[in-house]
Protein backbone atom coordinates (compact mmCIF):
# COMPACT_ATOMS: atom_id res chain seq x y z
CA UNK A 1 0.00 0.00 0.00
CA UNK A 2 1.36 3.45 -0.93
CA UNK A 3 1.85 6.16 1.68
CA UNK A 4 -1.10 8.17 0.30
CA UNK A 5 -3.45 5.22 0.78
CA UNK A 6 -2.13 4.63 4.30
CA UNK A 7 -2.70 8.26 5.26
CA UNK A 8 -6.14 8.21 3.66
CA UNK A 9 -7.13 5.07 5.56
CA UNK A 10 -5.91 6.64 8.80
CA UNK A 11 -7.93 9.77 8.06
CA UNK A 12 -11.06 7.71 7.43
CA UNK A 13 -10.72 6.09 10.83
CA UNK A 14 -10.81 9.54 12.43
CA UNK A 15 -13.89 10.70 10.48
CA UNK A 16 -17.51 9.87 11.26
CA UNK A 17 -20.10 8.51 8.83
CA UNK A 18 -21.91 11.90 8.73
CA UNK A 19 -18.84 13.51 7.14
CA UNK A 20 -19.18 11.19 4.11
CA UNK A 21 -22.89 11.91 3.58
CA UNK A 22 -24.29 14.27 0.96
CA UNK A 23 -26.46 16.92 2.73
CA UNK A 24 -29.12 16.58 -0.01
CA UNK A 25 -29.62 12.80 -0.47
CA UNK A 26 -28.17 11.87 2.98
CA UNK A 27 -26.23 8.97 1.40
CA UNK A 28 -22.48 8.38 0.96
CA UNK A 29 -21.06 10.75 -1.70
CA UNK A 30 -21.30 9.70 -5.36
CA UNK A 31 -19.08 11.82 -7.65
CA UNK A 32 -18.64 14.52 -4.94
CA UNK A 33 -18.18 18.12 -6.09
CA UNK A 34 -17.23 21.22 -4.09
CA UNK A 35 -19.02 24.58 -4.46
CA UNK A 36 -17.04 27.85 -4.38
CA UNK A 37 -18.28 28.40 -0.81
CA UNK A 38 -16.57 25.15 0.26
CA UNK A 39 -19.51 22.74 0.71
CA UNK A 40 -19.62 19.24 -0.80
CA UNK A 41 -22.51 17.48 -2.58
CA UNK A 42 -23.11 14.61 -4.98
CA UNK A 43 -22.73 16.02 -8.48
CA UNK A 44 -26.17 14.80 -9.57
CA UNK A 45 -27.84 16.06 -6.36
CA UNK A 46 -26.59 19.66 -6.62
CA UNK A 47 -27.33 19.82 -10.37
CA UNK A 48 -30.92 18.67 -9.80
CA UNK A 49 -31.26 21.13 -6.90
CA UNK A 50 -30.14 24.03 -9.07
CA UNK A 51 -32.50 23.04 -11.91
CA UNK A 52 -35.35 24.42 -9.75
CA UNK A 53 -33.39 27.34 -8.24
CA UNK A 54 -32.80 30.29 -10.55
CA UNK A 55 -30.60 31.98 -7.91
CA UNK A 56 -28.29 28.94 -7.60
CA UNK A 57 -28.12 29.12 -3.78
CA UNK A 58 -25.90 26.79 -1.75
CA UNK A 59 -28.30 24.47 0.19
CA UNK A 60 -26.02 24.72 3.24
CA UNK A 61 -25.03 28.38 3.70
CA UNK A 62 -27.59 29.95 1.25
CA UNK A 63 -24.83 31.84 -0.58
CA UNK A 64 -26.15 32.96 -3.98
CA UNK A 65 -24.11 32.38 -7.18
CA UNK A 66 -25.45 34.71 -9.84
CA UNK A 67 -23.65 32.64 -12.47
CA UNK A 68 -24.02 28.87 -12.15
CA UNK A 69 -20.59 27.49 -11.13
CA UNK A 70 -18.92 24.81 -13.23
CA UNK A 71 -18.31 21.97 -10.79
CA UNK A 72 -15.64 19.28 -11.12
CA UNK A 73 -15.53 16.00 -9.21
CA UNK A 74 -13.34 16.29 -6.09
CA UNK A 75 -11.00 13.33 -6.59
CA UNK A 76 -9.69 13.30 -3.02
CA UNK A 77 -13.16 13.21 -1.40
CA UNK A 78 -14.34 10.69 -4.02
CA UNK A 79 -11.51 8.30 -3.12
CA UNK A 80 -12.11 8.75 0.60
CA UNK A 81 -15.84 8.01 0.14
CA UNK A 82 -14.97 4.85 -1.85
CA UNK A 83 -12.61 3.65 0.88
CA UNK A 84 -15.26 4.43 3.50
CA UNK A 85 -17.71 2.19 1.63
CA UNK A 86 -15.17 -0.65 1.58
CA UNK A 87 -14.36 -0.18 5.26
CA UNK A 88 -18.06 -0.21 6.19
CA UNK A 89 -18.63 -3.33 4.08
CA UNK A 90 -15.76 -5.17 5.82
CA UNK A 91 -17.18 -4.27 9.22
CA UNK A 92 -20.60 -5.58 8.20
CA UNK A 93 -19.12 -8.85 6.92
CA UNK A 94 -17.07 -9.30 10.10
CA UNK A 95 -20.12 -8.64 12.24
CA UNK A 96 -22.12 -11.19 10.23
CA UNK A 97 -19.42 -13.85 10.60
CA UNK A 98 -19.22 -13.28 14.35
CA UNK A 99 -22.97 -13.62 14.64
CA UNK A 100 -22.97 -16.91 12.72
CA UNK A 101 -20.20 -18.22 14.95
CA UNK A 102 -22.19 -17.38 18.05
CA UNK A 103 -25.30 -19.25 16.80
CA UNK A 104 -23.46 -22.53 16.00
CA UNK A 105 -23.89 -25.38 18.52
CA UNK A 106 -20.88 -27.75 18.95
CA UNK A 107 -21.19 -31.54 19.17
CA UNK A 108 -20.97 -32.74 22.80
CA UNK A 109 -19.37 -36.09 21.82
CA UNK A 110 -16.47 -34.93 19.65
CA UNK A 111 -13.28 -35.32 21.69
CA UNK A 112 -10.87 -32.93 20.02
CA UNK A 113 -12.14 -30.63 17.27
CA UNK A 114 -15.79 -29.95 18.02
CA UNK A 115 -17.85 -30.35 14.87
CA UNK A 116 -21.10 -28.49 14.31
CA UNK A 117 -24.12 -30.26 15.81
CA UNK A 118 -27.03 -31.14 13.50
CA UNK A 119 -29.49 -32.28 16.18
CA UNK A 120 -30.04 -32.06 19.94
CA UNK A 121 -31.68 -34.83 22.00
CA UNK A 122 -34.09 -33.81 24.74
CA UNK A 123 -33.76 -37.23 26.41
CA UNK A 124 -29.97 -37.46 26.42
CA UNK A 125 -29.61 -33.68 26.92
CA UNK A 126 -26.79 -33.65 24.37
CA UNK A 127 -26.12 -32.29 20.88
CA UNK A 128 -24.67 -34.48 18.11
CA UNK A 129 -22.79 -33.93 14.89
CA UNK A 130 -23.81 -35.95 11.83
CA UNK A 131 -21.46 -38.85 12.73
CA UNK A 132 -22.38 -39.14 16.41
CA UNK A 133 -26.09 -38.82 15.61
CA UNK A 134 -26.05 -42.15 13.75
CA UNK A 135 -27.01 -44.34 16.80
CA UNK A 136 -30.17 -42.24 17.33
CA UNK A 137 -31.18 -42.99 13.75
CA UNK A 138 -30.45 -46.72 13.79
CA UNK A 139 -30.72 -48.10 17.36
CA UNK A 140 -34.31 -49.06 18.20
CA UNK A 141 -34.09 -47.81 21.82
CA UNK A 142 -32.67 -44.43 20.76
CA UNK A 143 -35.16 -43.93 17.92
CA UNK A 144 -37.81 -43.12 20.52
CA UNK A 145 -35.82 -40.14 21.79
CA UNK A 146 -37.06 -36.66 20.89
CA UNK A 147 -34.69 -34.87 18.48
CA UNK A 148 -34.83 -31.15 17.74
CA UNK A 149 -32.71 -28.67 15.80
CA UNK A 150 -29.44 -28.03 17.65
CA UNK A 151 -29.78 -25.62 20.59
CA UNK A 152 -27.62 -24.59 23.53
CA UNK A 153 -28.50 -24.97 27.20
CA UNK A 154 -30.59 -28.12 26.84
CA UNK A 155 -31.09 -28.31 30.61
CA UNK A 156 -33.39 -25.29 30.39
CA UNK A 157 -35.74 -27.32 28.15
CA UNK A 158 -36.32 -29.98 30.78
CA UNK A 159 -38.78 -29.61 33.66
CA UNK A 160 -36.68 -29.40 36.80
CA UNK A 161 -39.49 -30.93 38.86
CA UNK A 162 -40.38 -33.96 36.72
CA UNK A 163 -37.31 -34.28 34.44
CA UNK A 164 -39.55 -34.29 31.37
CA UNK A 165 -39.31 -32.13 28.21
CA UNK A 166 -41.13 -28.79 28.33
CA UNK A 167 -43.49 -29.44 25.39
CA UNK A 168 -46.76 -27.82 26.58
CA UNK A 169 -47.87 -24.26 27.42
CA UNK A 170 -50.25 -23.23 30.25
CA UNK A 171 -52.36 -20.28 29.09
CA UNK A 172 -53.53 -19.46 32.62
CA UNK A 173 -50.04 -19.12 34.10
CA UNK A 174 -48.33 -18.15 30.80
CA UNK A 175 -45.54 -20.67 31.24
CA UNK A 176 -44.04 -23.73 29.55
CA UNK A 177 -44.76 -27.05 31.31
CA UNK A 178 -44.10 -30.76 30.86
CA UNK A 179 -46.81 -33.41 30.46
CA UNK A 180 -46.70 -34.30 34.18
CA UNK A 181 -47.00 -30.62 35.18
CA UNK A 182 -50.14 -30.42 33.02
CA UNK A 183 -51.70 -33.42 34.76
CA UNK A 184 -50.58 -32.80 38.33
CA UNK A 185 -50.13 -29.01 38.79
CA UNK A 186 -52.16 -27.41 35.98
CA UNK A 187 -55.08 -29.83 35.68
CA UNK A 188 -57.90 -27.21 35.70
CA UNK A 189 -55.92 -24.87 33.41
CA UNK A 190 -55.97 -24.51 29.63
CA UNK A 191 -52.86 -26.33 28.37
CA UNK A 192 -51.92 -26.49 24.67
CA UNK A 193 -48.90 -27.77 22.69
CA UNK A 194 -46.03 -25.31 22.33
CA UNK A 195 -46.54 -25.21 18.57
CA UNK A 196 -50.20 -24.15 18.87
CA UNK A 197 -49.32 -21.37 21.29
CA UNK A 198 -46.48 -20.21 19.04
CA UNK A 199 -48.83 -19.92 16.07
CA UNK A 200 -51.12 -17.63 18.07
CA UNK A 201 -48.22 -15.56 19.37
CA UNK A 202 -46.76 -15.24 15.87
CA UNK A 203 -50.05 -13.78 14.66
CA UNK A 204 -49.85 -11.29 17.53
CA UNK A 205 -46.22 -10.67 16.62
CA UNK A 206 -47.27 -9.65 13.10
CA UNK A 207 -49.59 -6.98 14.52
CA UNK A 208 -46.82 -5.64 16.74
CA UNK A 209 -44.42 -5.54 13.79
CA UNK A 210 -46.98 -3.51 11.84
CA UNK A 211 -47.40 -1.12 14.78
CA UNK A 212 -43.64 -0.68 15.09
CA UNK A 213 -43.33 -0.07 11.35
CA UNK A 214 -46.01 2.61 11.60
CA UNK A 215 -44.14 4.22 14.52
CA UNK A 216 -40.90 4.11 12.51
CA UNK A 217 -42.53 5.80 9.52
CA UNK A 218 -44.13 8.46 11.73
CA UNK A 219 -40.81 9.33 13.32
CA UNK A 220 -39.05 9.41 9.95
CA UNK A 221 -41.70 11.81 8.67
CA UNK A 222 -41.47 13.91 11.84
CA UNK A 223 -37.69 14.21 11.36
CA UNK A 224 -38.25 15.47 7.82
CA UNK A 225 -40.95 17.90 9.04
CA UNK A 226 -38.62 19.31 11.69
CA UNK A 227 -35.77 19.65 9.20
CA UNK A 228 -38.15 21.46 6.85
CA UNK A 229 -39.19 23.79 9.67
CA UNK A 230 -35.54 24.61 10.29
CA UNK A 231 -35.04 25.33 6.57
CA UNK A 232 -38.03 27.71 6.61
CA UNK A 233 -36.65 29.35 9.75
CA UNK A 234 -33.27 29.80 8.08
CA UNK A 235 -34.87 31.33 4.98
CA UNK A 236 -36.87 33.75 7.13
CA UNK A 237 -33.73 34.63 9.06
CA UNK A 238 -31.76 35.35 5.89
CA UNK A 239 -34.57 37.47 4.46
CA UNK A 240 -34.76 39.42 7.72
CA UNK A 241 -31.03 40.02 7.77
CA UNK A 242 -31.22 41.35 4.22
CA UNK A 243 -34.07 43.70 5.20
CA UNK A 244 -32.11 44.87 8.23
CA UNK A 245 -29.10 45.60 6.07
CA UNK A 246 -31.19 47.68 3.68
CA UNK A 247 -32.68 49.74 6.51
CA UNK A 248 -29.38 50.36 8.20
CA UNK A 249 -27.71 51.43 4.96
CA UNK A 250 -30.05 54.44 5.19
CA UNK A 251 -29.14 55.00 8.85
CA UNK A 252 -25.55 53.77 8.54
CA UNK A 253 -23.84 56.75 10.19
CA UNK A 254 -26.22 57.00 13.15
CA UNK A 255 -27.26 53.40 13.77
CA UNK A 256 -24.17 51.28 13.04
CA UNK A 257 -24.50 49.54 16.35
CA UNK A 258 -28.17 48.77 15.72
CA UNK A 259 -27.35 46.44 12.83
CA UNK A 260 -25.25 44.16 15.00
CA UNK A 261 -28.00 44.11 17.65
CA UNK A 262 -30.57 43.06 15.05
CA UNK A 263 -28.29 40.36 13.66
CA UNK A 264 -27.62 39.05 17.15
CA UNK A 265 -31.36 39.00 17.98
CA UNK A 266 -32.25 37.16 14.78
CA UNK A 267 -29.40 34.68 15.13
CA UNK A 268 -30.37 33.99 18.76
CA UNK A 269 -33.90 33.06 17.68
CA UNK A 270 -32.44 31.07 14.81
CA UNK A 271 -30.08 29.29 17.19
CA UNK A 272 -32.91 28.45 19.60
CA UNK A 273 -34.92 27.01 16.72
CA UNK A 274 -31.94 24.94 15.57
CA UNK A 275 -31.18 23.72 19.11
CA UNK A 276 -34.81 22.76 19.70
CA UNK A 277 -34.90 20.95 16.36
CA UNK A 278 -31.59 19.22 17.13
CA UNK A 279 -32.97 18.03 20.47
CA UNK A 280 -36.15 16.69 18.84
CA UNK A 281 -34.22 15.02 16.02
CA UNK A 282 -31.76 13.43 18.46
CA UNK A 283 -34.62 12.06 20.56
CA UNK A 284 -36.49 10.85 17.47
CA UNK A 285 -33.37 9.21 16.04
CA UNK A 286 -32.78 7.43 19.35
CA UNK A 287 -36.35 6.16 19.36
CA UNK A 288 -36.05 5.30 15.67
CA UNK A 289 -32.87 3.30 16.30
CA UNK A 290 -34.54 1.45 19.18
CA UNK A 291 -37.65 0.72 17.10
CA UNK A 292 -35.66 -0.46 14.06
CA UNK A 293 -33.53 -2.65 16.28
CA UNK A 294 -36.64 -4.07 17.93
CA UNK A 295 -38.22 -4.58 14.49
CA UNK A 296 -35.20 -6.61 13.35
CA UNK A 297 -35.36 -8.67 16.54
CA UNK A 298 -39.07 -9.31 16.09
CA UNK A 299 -38.59 -10.31 12.44
CA UNK A 300 -35.83 -12.71 13.46
CA UNK A 301 -38.02 -14.11 16.24
CA UNK A 302 -41.01 -14.49 13.90
CA UNK A 303 -38.95 -16.94 11.79
CA UNK A 304 -37.83 -18.95 14.80
CA UNK A 305 -38.68 -22.64 14.68
CA UNK A 306 -37.69 -23.11 18.29
CA UNK A 307 -41.04 -22.90 20.11
CA UNK A 308 -39.58 -22.76 23.60
CA UNK A 309 -37.04 -20.07 22.80
CA UNK A 310 -39.77 -18.12 20.99
CA UNK A 311 -42.11 -18.13 23.96
CA UNK A 312 -39.38 -17.28 26.44
CA UNK A 313 -38.05 -14.41 24.31
CA UNK A 314 -41.46 -13.10 23.18
CA UNK A 315 -42.35 -11.10 26.34
CA UNK A 316 -38.92 -9.42 26.37
CA UNK A 317 -39.25 -8.12 22.80
CA UNK A 318 -42.88 -6.95 22.91
CA UNK A 319 -42.58 -4.59 25.86
CA UNK A 320 -40.73 -1.39 26.81
CA UNK A 321 -41.19 0.32 23.43
CA UNK A 322 -41.07 4.16 23.09
CA UNK A 323 -44.43 5.61 24.14
CA UNK A 324 -43.97 9.33 23.51
CA UNK A 325 -46.70 10.81 21.29
CA UNK A 326 -45.00 12.91 18.59
CA UNK A 327 -48.22 13.76 16.72
CA UNK A 328 -48.44 17.41 17.83
CA UNK A 329 -44.71 18.08 18.18
CA UNK A 330 -43.43 20.74 15.76
CA UNK A 331 -40.93 23.55 15.54
CA UNK A 332 -42.64 26.98 15.74
CA UNK A 333 -41.03 29.36 13.27
CA UNK A 334 -39.66 32.49 15.00
CA UNK A 335 -41.17 35.83 14.03
CA UNK A 336 -38.11 37.84 13.10
CA UNK A 337 -39.70 40.86 11.44
CA UNK A 338 -40.38 42.75 14.68
CA UNK A 339 -36.71 43.02 15.60
CA UNK A 340 -35.86 45.14 12.56
CA UNK A 341 -38.88 47.41 12.95
CA UNK A 342 -38.24 48.01 16.65
CA UNK A 343 -34.60 48.86 16.06
CA UNK A 344 -35.53 51.19 13.22
CA UNK A 345 -37.91 53.13 15.47
CA UNK A 346 -34.98 53.97 17.73
CA UNK A 347 -33.63 56.19 14.92
CA UNK A 348 -33.92 59.95 14.97
CA UNK A 349 -37.40 61.33 14.44
CA UNK A 350 -36.44 63.61 11.60
CA UNK A 351 -35.11 60.70 9.55
CA UNK A 352 -38.62 59.22 9.41
CA UNK A 353 -39.54 62.06 7.08
CA UNK A 354 -37.31 60.62 4.38
CA UNK A 355 -39.27 58.76 1.70
CA UNK A 356 -36.90 55.78 1.57
CA UNK A 357 -37.18 55.18 5.30
CA UNK A 358 -40.97 55.51 5.30
CA UNK A 359 -41.29 52.95 2.53
CA UNK A 360 -38.93 50.53 4.26
CA UNK A 361 -40.74 50.87 7.57
CA UNK A 362 -44.13 50.18 5.97
CA UNK A 363 -42.74 47.18 4.12
CA UNK A 364 -41.38 45.71 7.35
CA UNK A 365 -44.59 46.43 9.25
CA UNK A 366 -46.62 44.74 6.53
CA UNK A 367 -44.37 41.68 6.68
CA UNK A 368 -44.72 41.49 10.47
CA UNK A 369 -48.51 41.83 10.39
CA UNK A 370 -48.82 39.20 7.65
CA UNK A 371 -46.73 36.86 9.77
CA UNK A 372 -48.88 37.14 12.90
CA UNK A 373 -52.12 37.00 10.89
CA UNK A 374 -51.17 33.45 9.91
CA UNK A 375 -52.08 32.45 13.48
CA UNK A 376 -55.67 33.76 13.28
CA UNK A 377 -58.22 31.77 15.33
CA UNK A 378 -62.02 31.78 15.31
CA UNK A 379 -63.02 33.65 18.48
CA UNK A 380 -66.57 33.51 19.83
CA UNK A 381 -67.71 35.01 23.13
CA UNK A 382 -68.90 33.04 26.16
CA UNK A 383 -72.28 34.41 27.41
CA UNK A 384 -71.78 32.69 30.78
CA UNK A 385 -68.90 35.12 31.50
CA UNK A 386 -70.60 38.33 30.29
CA UNK A 387 -71.44 41.08 32.81
CA UNK A 388 -75.22 41.46 33.20
CA UNK A 389 -75.09 44.90 31.49
CA UNK A 390 -73.74 43.30 28.30
CA UNK A 391 -75.69 41.96 25.33
CA UNK A 392 -74.14 39.48 22.87
CA UNK A 393 -75.20 38.95 19.25
CA UNK A 394 -76.67 35.60 18.21
CA UNK A 395 -73.40 34.57 16.55
CA UNK A 396 -71.48 35.53 19.73
CA UNK A 397 -69.17 37.78 17.68
CA UNK A 398 -70.43 41.17 18.97
CA UNK A 399 -70.86 42.68 22.42
CA UNK A 400 -72.40 46.01 23.48
CA UNK A 401 -73.34 47.63 26.77
CA UNK A 402 -76.94 48.60 27.69
CA UNK A 403 -78.31 50.85 30.44
CA UNK A 404 -80.54 48.17 31.99
CA UNK A 405 -79.22 45.09 33.75
CA UNK A 406 -80.22 41.73 32.25
CA UNK A 407 -81.86 39.15 34.50
CA UNK A 408 -79.15 36.50 34.39
CA UNK A 409 -77.83 34.12 37.06
CA UNK A 410 -74.76 35.44 38.88
CA UNK A 411 -72.69 32.29 38.35
CA UNK A 412 -69.03 31.93 39.33
CA UNK A 413 -67.84 32.56 35.77
CA UNK A 414 -69.71 35.83 35.25
CA UNK A 415 -68.01 39.23 35.75
CA UNK A 416 -69.87 41.33 38.35
CA UNK A 417 -67.85 44.58 38.59
CA UNK A 418 -65.99 44.98 35.27
CA UNK A 419 -68.06 44.95 32.08
CA UNK A 420 -65.99 42.08 30.64
CA UNK A 421 -66.74 39.01 28.54
CA UNK A 422 -64.28 36.23 27.73
CA UNK A 423 -63.90 34.10 24.65
CA UNK A 424 -65.26 30.55 24.70
CA UNK A 425 -61.87 28.97 24.10
CA UNK A 426 -58.56 29.59 25.86
CA UNK A 427 -54.99 28.78 24.89
CA UNK A 428 -52.18 27.34 26.99
CA UNK A 429 -49.49 27.00 24.30
CA UNK A 430 -48.50 28.17 20.84
CA UNK A 431 -49.62 31.37 19.12
CA UNK A 432 -53.01 32.92 18.33
CA UNK A 433 -54.35 36.11 16.76
CA UNK A 434 -57.74 37.82 16.46
CA UNK A 435 -59.09 41.20 15.33
CA UNK A 436 -61.74 43.49 16.86
CA UNK A 437 -63.56 46.38 15.17
CA UNK A 438 -63.72 49.43 17.48
CA UNK A 439 -65.30 51.92 15.07
CA UNK A 440 -67.84 54.31 16.66
CA UNK A 441 -66.66 53.66 20.24
CA UNK A 442 -65.68 56.42 22.66
CA UNK A 443 -64.34 53.92 25.23
CA UNK A 444 -63.22 50.27 25.03
CA UNK A 445 -60.88 47.70 26.59
CA UNK A 446 -59.59 44.56 24.86
CA UNK A 447 -56.77 42.03 25.08
CA UNK A 448 -56.26 38.69 26.85
CA UNK A 449 -56.88 37.52 30.41
CA UNK A 450 -55.81 34.43 32.31
CA UNK A 451 -58.44 31.94 33.42
CA UNK A 452 -58.10 32.67 37.15
CA UNK A 453 -58.83 36.44 37.03
CA UNK A 454 -61.09 37.65 39.85
CA UNK A 455 -64.52 38.04 38.25
CA UNK A 456 -66.26 39.70 41.19
CA UNK A 457 -63.80 42.29 42.56
CA UNK A 458 -62.80 45.75 41.29
CA UNK A 459 -59.06 45.11 41.27
CA UNK A 460 -57.18 46.93 38.44
CA UNK A 461 -56.96 45.17 35.08
CA UNK A 462 -53.16 44.88 34.95
CA UNK A 463 -50.65 42.11 34.16
CA UNK A 464 -50.16 41.61 37.89
CA UNK A 465 -53.88 40.73 38.16
CA UNK A 466 -53.93 38.62 34.99
CA UNK A 467 -54.83 41.14 32.23
CA UNK A 468 -52.79 42.26 29.20
CA UNK A 469 -54.80 44.94 27.39
CA UNK A 470 -54.90 48.30 25.64
CA UNK A 471 -57.81 50.72 25.99
CA UNK A 472 -59.36 54.01 24.94
CA UNK A 473 -60.72 56.15 27.80
CA UNK A 474 -61.17 59.91 28.11
CA UNK A 475 -59.82 60.31 24.56
CA UNK A 476 -56.51 58.75 25.60
CA UNK A 477 -55.02 55.43 24.50
CA UNK A 478 -53.12 53.45 27.14
CA UNK A 479 -51.55 50.04 27.67
CA UNK A 480 -52.24 48.50 31.10
CA UNK A 481 -48.59 47.68 31.82
CA UNK A 482 -47.01 48.08 35.28
CA UNK A 483 -47.07 51.13 35.37
CA UNK A 484 -49.64 52.04 32.62
CA UNK A 485 -48.14 53.42 29.38
CA UNK A 486 -49.68 56.31 27.42
CA UNK A 487 -49.71 55.61 23.68
CA UNK A 488 -49.06 58.25 21.05
CA UNK A 489 -50.95 57.00 18.00
CA UNK A 490 -50.87 58.81 14.66
CA UNK A 491 -54.49 57.88 13.94
CA UNK A 492 -57.51 56.42 15.76
CA UNK A 493 -57.58 52.66 15.16
CA UNK A 494 -60.71 51.30 13.48
CA UNK A 495 -59.70 47.69 13.92
CA UNK A 496 -57.26 46.29 16.49
CA UNK A 497 -55.37 43.01 16.06
CA UNK A 498 -54.26 41.03 19.14
CA UNK A 499 -51.38 38.54 18.87
CA UNK A 500 -50.11 36.18 21.61
CA UNK A 501 -46.99 34.02 21.58
CA UNK A 502 -47.45 31.92 24.73
CA UNK A 503 -43.95 30.42 24.94
CA UNK A 504 -42.24 33.70 24.02
CA UNK A 505 -44.26 35.61 26.67
CA UNK A 506 -45.42 38.17 24.09
CA UNK A 507 -48.73 40.05 23.67
CA UNK A 508 -48.83 42.56 20.77
CA UNK A 509 -51.56 44.94 19.57
CA UNK A 510 -51.75 46.23 15.97
CA UNK A 511 -53.64 48.96 14.13
CA UNK A 512 -54.56 46.83 11.11
CA UNK A 513 -55.57 49.78 8.90
CA UNK A 514 -52.48 51.89 9.61
CA UNK A 515 -50.42 48.65 9.54
CA UNK A 516 -48.58 49.66 12.66
CA UNK A 517 -47.76 48.27 16.07
CA UNK A 518 -49.72 49.86 18.92
CA UNK A 519 -47.95 48.22 21.86
CA UNK A 520 -46.21 44.99 22.95
CA UNK A 521 -46.02 43.33 26.37
CA UNK A 522 -42.73 41.40 26.37
CA UNK A 523 -41.03 39.03 28.80
CA UNK A 524 -44.36 37.83 30.22
CA UNK A 525 -44.49 34.55 32.15
CA UNK A 526 -47.69 32.65 31.34
CA UNK A 527 -48.53 29.68 33.54
CA UNK A 528 -52.21 29.09 32.80
CA UNK A 529 -54.76 29.28 30.01
CA UNK A 530 -55.28 32.69 28.33
CA UNK A 531 -58.65 33.87 26.96
CA UNK A 532 -59.49 36.71 24.57
CA UNK A 533 -61.48 39.36 26.45
CA UNK A 534 -63.53 42.40 25.42
CA UNK A 535 -65.08 45.26 27.41
CA UNK A 536 -67.29 47.74 25.45
CA UNK A 537 -67.42 50.08 28.51
CA UNK A 538 -70.41 52.06 29.78
CA UNK A 539 -73.46 52.93 27.66
CA UNK A 540 -72.97 56.67 28.41
CA UNK A 541 -76.48 57.72 27.40
CA UNK A 542 -76.08 56.07 24.01
CA UNK A 543 -72.83 57.88 23.10
CA UNK A 544 -70.91 54.61 23.45
CA UNK A 545 -73.63 52.19 22.33
CA UNK A 546 -71.71 50.86 19.31
CA UNK A 547 -70.63 47.20 19.73
CA UNK A 548 -67.17 45.71 19.73
CA UNK A 549 -67.15 43.29 16.79
CA UNK A 550 -64.84 40.29 16.32
CA UNK A 551 -64.14 40.27 12.59
CA UNK A 552 -62.72 37.71 10.20
CA UNK A 553 -59.01 38.16 9.48
CA UNK A 554 -57.98 39.20 5.99
CA UNK A 555 -54.23 39.00 5.45
CA UNK A 556 -52.47 42.30 4.73
CA UNK A 557 -51.55 42.65 1.06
Amino acid sequence: MCKTSVHMAAAICLLTEDQFLCPICLDVFTDPVTTPCGHNFCKNCINQHWENDVQHKCPMCKKIFYTRPELQVNIFISEMAAQFRQSAKKKDNSRSEQQCARTEVPCDICAETKLKAVKSCLVCLASYCETHLEPHLTAMALKRHQLIDPVKNLEARICKKHNKPLELFCKNDQMCVCILCAVLDHKPHTVVPLKDECEGKKAELGEKEANIEEMIQMRQKKIQDIKHSVELSDEDAHREKAAGLQVYNILRQLLERGLSEITESVEEKQRKTQEQAKGFITELEQELFALMKRSDELKQLSHSEDDLDFLQTFPLLTTLLPTKDWTNVSIPLPIYEGSVRKAMETGFEQLEKTEALRKEKRKLSEAELRKVQQYAVNVTLNPDTANRYLVLSNDEKQVRCVDLRNHLPDNTERFSYWGNVLGRHGYSSGRFYYEVQVTGKTEWYLGVARKSVDRKASSPMSPQNGYWKVHLKDNEYKASDDPPVSLSLKSKPKKVGVFVDYEEGLVSFYDTDAIDLIYSFTGCSFTERLYPFLNPCIYDGGKNSAPLIITSVTSTK
